[in-house]
């Protein structure tokens, strides 16, 4: 994974060369995500800049990625996973210049028009632009959930500009916004077209129908085997909850043999490490220590004090480009974990997040009333992980130039997961949650991991962390300041005292409108949608999004 910049719609008498030296300069903003190479492409019609985090291919993977003719120029952040059988099943030759596993997108615009059926073929995390110098047209895409960031807007000369991180526009362009998920732009026609859509987003496509239990644990495992692609030594993240330790559980069963070899060969890295983080004495640790014990993993627990953390705060604000409470507190460690990491020579890993949107894992979808509206709610959580969960994992990480990889997003296992019946998901009535999860990987894991109660991050981290935050916004915002908040801020009113604190950090960084909208407004809490605060009346009531906040609906759910 990389960073990526673009400008496009270069006209007759630009100062290219002022504009390469303009693009680097904003491309630099953001090279935290990409260390290890800095390459740059530059004609008269366009000029990409690509920042390189070496996984796949270290020695000769470098970006932009050119065809043999010069005529496709390519820059992308990700990785395509499933690249092997898509040049296996190319209809016509093409002339490949790297080892790269992106480079099979310029194989397959030139061999198909049709940019929504080769970009659905696509198993992989991925933003990209792509420059046709013959028929001087750019094509902007990004992965179907929004994993990797992307950016975009318009300079005051009205041409097109992309980044991978807003910081990198923020000042140039005024109308600076993400790019939307599972969409393409195209150039030529001017137009952002949805190439991602699957029938399991109606309710009615998945009524009645059952996915066996090895029928959803083997496809998890699939994934996470896809994703074990690396050139480069790899862990995963290990909070002690379900969903990382079902991740590690799956790829401790992979880790011996190398996957880029279909598993013939021994690991470059055949020891597996695992990484936690927390305060001392945090549920977290406690729990990661277990499953690593079980799974046989090589563990690195690391405590952060609550100063360590509370130093970090600006810096991580900066990163991640939110002004949103929970992602605040659950970025925070993981940006200090990511350092730890990165210290350690690992550069790429596997982490849990989307189990709790594809499975109904939050603890007020107790309060479900049916399935449909159930399933209706996985469906929008799904929809705003780009500006929540993925936005966090990834510039939290990639702060330090580690990768992370979601195998529960990955497209072919969220086939499988979303498209049963959400009333073999539903909790309550003294079923857990993600029981049917649990029930798939019976025997992976120790009881006391895999039926272990939903704790969110910012929580399992230590209750000290969250409570703390509080105090320390209660110090550094007046009771005046906080009155004032709708003024202040006309944008997304911050709701509480921590809230208000985070975002006055937030200007500071990006000042202006656009760059306050790209937040998602409305409270913070996790159940904040319409249909969800309809399912109890406390919820909308409810300004702290801690997972403590709503702990009565697991008890009462439980009974």
């Amino acid at each position: 994974m990389c960073s990526i910049l673009g400008i496009f719609d270069l006209q007759p008498g630009d100062d290219v060369h002022a504009l390469r030296r303009r693009a680097l300069e904003l491309s630099q903003r953001q090279r935290h995500r990409g260390p290890d190479w800095s390459g740059v492409h530059q004609d008269d019609g366009a000029i990409l800049v690509h920042e390189r985090l070496a996984i796949v291919d270290p020695a000769g993977g470098s970006q932009p990625l050119r065809s043999a003719d010069g005529e496709l120029v390519l820059a992308v952040n990700g990785e395509i996973y499933n690249h092997r059988d898509l040049k296996q099943s190319l209809k016509r030759p093409y002339a490949f210049q790297t080892g790269s596993d992106c480079e099979v997108i310029n194989a397959l615009y030139r061999e198909d028009a049709d940019l929504s059926a080769w970009l659905n073929r696509l198993n992989g995390i991925f933003a990209f632009t792509l420059w046709d110098r013959a028929r001087r047209r750019y094509v902007i895409a990004r992965d179907p959930i929004g994993v990797c960031p992307l950016y975009w807007g318009h300079d005051a000369s009205g041409r097109v500009c992309i980044a991978s991180e807003m910081k990198a526009l923020a000042d140039v362009c005024a109308d600076v916004a993400q790019f939307p998920p599972g969409h393409y732009y195209n150039s030529t026609t001017g137009r952002l077209t949805r190439y991602y859509d699957r029938p399991w987003r109606d309710h009615a496509a998945t009524q009645g129908v059952e996915v066996p239990l090895p029928e959803l644990r083997e496809a998890l495992e699939r994934a996470v085997h896809r994703q074990l692609m690396t050139d480069v030594p790899y862990g995963v993240l290990l909070s002690g909850g379900l969903d990382s330790s079902l991740v590690a559980a799956c790829a401790a069963r992979f880790a011996r043999r190398r996957v880029e070899e279909d598993d013939r060969a021994e690991a470059w890295w055949p020891r597996l490490h695992s990484f936690a983080i927390g305060l001392a004495g945090s549920p977290d640790l406690a729990a990661a220590k277990i499953a690593a014990e079980a799974l046989g993993t090589v563990h690195h627990g690391f405590e952060y004090t609550f100063e360590e953390g509370l130093d970090a705060l600006p810096e991580v604000i900066r990163h991640i480009e939110s002004y949103d409470v929970t992602t605040i507190r659950a970025s925070t460690p993981m940006f200090l974990l990511a350092r730890r990491i990165k210290a350690m020579g690992v550069k790429m890993v596997l982490s849990g997040e989307g189990s709790d949107e594809i499975f109904g894992g939050y603890l007020y979808f107790h309060k479900a009333p049916n399935a449909r509206e159930f399933h209706d709610e996985t469906v929008r959580k799904l929809d705003a992980l780009h500006t929540y969960d993925c936005l966090r994992a990834n510039k939290a990480m990639m702060a330090w130039g580690v990768e992370p990889r979601v195998p529960f997003l990955d497209v072919e296992f969220l086939d499988v997961a979303m498209r049963m019946d959400a009333r073999h998901k539903m909790a309550g009535q003294g079923r857990i949650e993600k029981a049917l999860l649990r029930e798939a990987f019976a025997g992976y894991l120790p009881d006391s991991i895999l039926w272990r109660q939903k704790e969110q991050f910012s929580d399992g981290v230590g209750y000290g962390w969250i409570d703390g935050l509080k105090a320390n916004a209660e110090v550094h915002v007046s009771d005046r300041e906080f009155a004032a908040a709708a003024s202040r801020f006309p944008i997304n009113p911050p709701q509480t005292k921590e809230a208000y604190f985070y975002r006055w950090i937030f200007e500071r960084c990006f000042p202006g409108k656009a760059c306050a909208e790209s937040v998602p407004g409305g409270k913070s809490i996790a159940c904040s949608s319409p249909t969800a605060l309809a399912w109890d009346a406390a919820f909308a009531a409810a300004a702290d999004p801690s997972g403590r906040a709503v702990a009565g609906v697991h008890r009462a759910a439980l009974g």
